[in-house]
C-alpha cells in the first residue's frame, strides 16, 4: 500500500480500494480493539456484516468523550510496540493520547510525504519548517518524516523568532516553508521594518497550517489576501489533525485539500449523522485506514467541511475537502446570530492596521454568550473603533465588544509557550 501509488485512478477503483482496506481494518479492529469489540456488542452488530463503505451507517459514530474516556481501550498493541507518543486536546480538557508503532509512523510519513507532492515539493526541495517538533505535537514530526520520505531536505527553525526566521531563508535558501499563515504577515513587517527584500527571496511557496486560506466557494479569505498583495508567493492549505495522522492538502489548483483515498475514509453527516448532499456543510467524519496502535471508526472530528466532488484541473480524480468553516464546540450564539471563530478571524484580517489580537467568548449572567476583541492596532482612534465596528456590523450581522490593549500583553496570549500554536481565540464558556 505504501510503496507504489497511482495518482490518478478512477472513481470505481478507489471505490474498491477504500473497500478492500475497510474489510482488513475492521479484521483488525475485531481481533485487537477492546473498545469497538464491546461497541459491536452493545450495538448488536457484527463486524463481517461491514463489507462496503456505505455500509458504515450500520454502526454508531464514536465521539472524543469516548476517546477521553475509553483512551487505553482504543489502543490494538501493547505499550511495548508503541515508538512515539502524541498528545490532542479533547473537549472534557483532558488529553488524549495517542501512541504510534513503527509502522504507524511509516504511514505517517507516507501521508506527508503525498502531501507535499500535491503541492509540488520536490526531492532534492529544501523547505523550512517554522513550527514545533517536540511538545508531543504530532504535525511537526511529521512534516520532517514525510520531507525526509520524499527526499527534500529541511531547516528545522521551528515557531515565531522572525530574525532567526529571516536568517535562515537569507542563509540557505529555501523553497518553501511550513508555516502558520498569520506569521508571514509578521515575516513581512519584519522584513520591511530591518530593509529585507523578501520579494527577491528564495522563498516560491507556503505550506499553510492552522488558520484557513479559503471561503466557504474556495475563494482566497482577507488573510490569503492581505500576505499576497505584499508577498506574491504560492498559499497551499493543509488540514489534518492528531486522530486522523492523514493529511488534506491544495494542488496547484488551490480548490481545496485531495482526499488519500488509501488512508482514510470520509463521511460528512448532518446533526442526525445523516450524510449531506456534496458541497453542503456538515460535519467530518472520518475512519483511519492502516493504522496500527489507534485505529478509528467512524470517528466525529466535530470539524464543520464541505466536500468538492468536481473534477480538478490538476488530473487527480479525489474528491476535496474545503476549509473547516467552524467547529460544533466553538459555535457561538450571540445576539440570536449563530457564529463561527473563522468567520471573526477573518473579519478582523480586513482591517491593517491591527497588528495583534484575541478573540474572547464568555458566558454572561444570563448564560448567553458574548464576545470579546482585544486588540493591538497602529490607530487607537474612536473613529477607527467606529469604522470596524461598522464593518462587523455588515459582515456578521452583529457587533462585538472590542478593546485597545498593549502589544506586550497580547502578545503573551498569543505566543504562550505552554502552546503548541498561536492562540487567537480562547473560550471561556461554562460548560452546560
Amino acid at each position: 500500500m505504501m510503496t507504489e501509488r497511482q495518482e490518478q485512478p478512477t472513481a470505481e477503483a478507489i471505490a474498491n480500494l477504500q473497500n478492500e482496506l475497510l474489510r482488513k481494518q475492521l479484521e483488525y479492529l475485531k481481533r485487537h480493539s477492546a473498545f469497538y469489540q464491546a461497541k459491536f456488542a452493545r450495538e448488536q452488530v457484527s463486524f463481517d456484516s461491514i463489507q462496503t463503505v456505505a455500509d458504515l451507517s450500520k454502526i454508531s459514530v464514536t465521539t472524543k468523550t469516548d476517546l477521553q474516556q475509553h483512551n487505553q481501550d482504543f489502543y490494538c498493541v501493547p505499550m511495548t510496540q508503541i515508538r512515539d507518543i502524541s498528545t490532542t486536546s479533547g473537549t472534557l480538557g483532558t488529553p488524549v493520547t495517542f501512541g504510534l508503532t513503527d509502522k504507524d509512523l511509516d504511514r505517517l510519513a507516507y501521508n506527508e510525504m503525498l502531501s507535499f507532492q500535491c503541492a509540488g515539493i520536490r526531492e532534492g526541495d529544501l523547505v523550512q519548517l517554522m513550527t514545533t517538533i517536540d511538545r508531543r505535537f504530532m504535525a511537526g514530526m511529521a512534516y520532517f518524516l514525510g520531507l525526509r520520505k520524499l527526499g527534500a531536505g529541511v531547516i528545522r527553525v521551528g515557531a515565531g523568532v522572525p530574525p532567526l526566521q529571516w536568517d535562515s531563508i537569507l542563509q540557505y535558501r529555501p523553497k518553501y516553508l511550513i508555516a502558520v499563515p498569520s506569521f508571514i504577515l509578521k515575516m513581512i513587517d519584519y522584513a520591511e521594518e530591518n530593509g529585507i527584500d523578501y520579494r527577491a527571496s528564495s522563498i516560491k511557496g507556503v505550506i499553510c497550517i492552522g488558520e484557513a486560506l479559503r471561503t466557504a466557494d474556495l475563494q482566497p479569505t482577507l488573510l490569503a489576501q492581505r500576505i499576497q498583495e505584499k508577498w506574491p508567493i504560492e498559499l497551499y492549505s493543509t488540514y489534518a489533525s492528531t486522530e486522523m495522522s492523514t493529511a488534506f492538502t491544495e494542488c496547484s489548483a488551490f480548490q481545496g485539500g485531495h482526499h488519500l483515498p488509501e488512508l482514510i475514509i470520509t463521511e460528512i453527516l448532518d446533526e442526525h449523522d445523516q450524510a449531506v448532499v456534496d458541497g453542503e456543510l456538515g460535519e467530518l467524519v472520518i475512519t483511519t485506514l492502516g493504522v496500527e496502535a489507534m485505529p478509528l471508526l467512524r470517528f466525529k472530528t466535530g470539524d464543520l467541511v464541505r466536500k468538492h466532488s468536481q473534477p480538478c484541473s490538476c488530473g487527480r480524480n479525489t474528491y476535496r475537502l474545503g476549509p473547516v468553516e467552524g467547529r460544533l464546540e466553538h459555535m457561538v450564539k450571540y445576539k440570536g446570530t449563530t457564529l463561527y471563530p473563522p468567520a471573526v478571524h477573518d473579519a478582523v484580517a480586513h482591517f491593517k492596521e491591527i497588528k495583534a489580537y484575541v478573540i474572547e467568548i464568555s458566558s454572561n449572567e444570563i448564560g448567553t454568550d458574548e464576545i470579546l476583541i482585544r486588540i493591538h492596532a497602529t490607530d487607537q482612534s474612536e473613529e477607527f473603533i467606529a469604522k470596524m465596528k461598522d464593518y462587523f456590523r455588515a459582515k456578521l450581522r452583529v457587533t462585538p465588544h472590542i478593546t485597545i490593549e498593549n502589544e506586550g500583553e497580547l502578545q503573551k496570549i498569543i505566543f504562550n509557550p505552554l502552546s503548541r500554536k498561536p492562540i487567537t481565540f480562547i473560550d471561556k464558556r461554562r460548560s452546560p
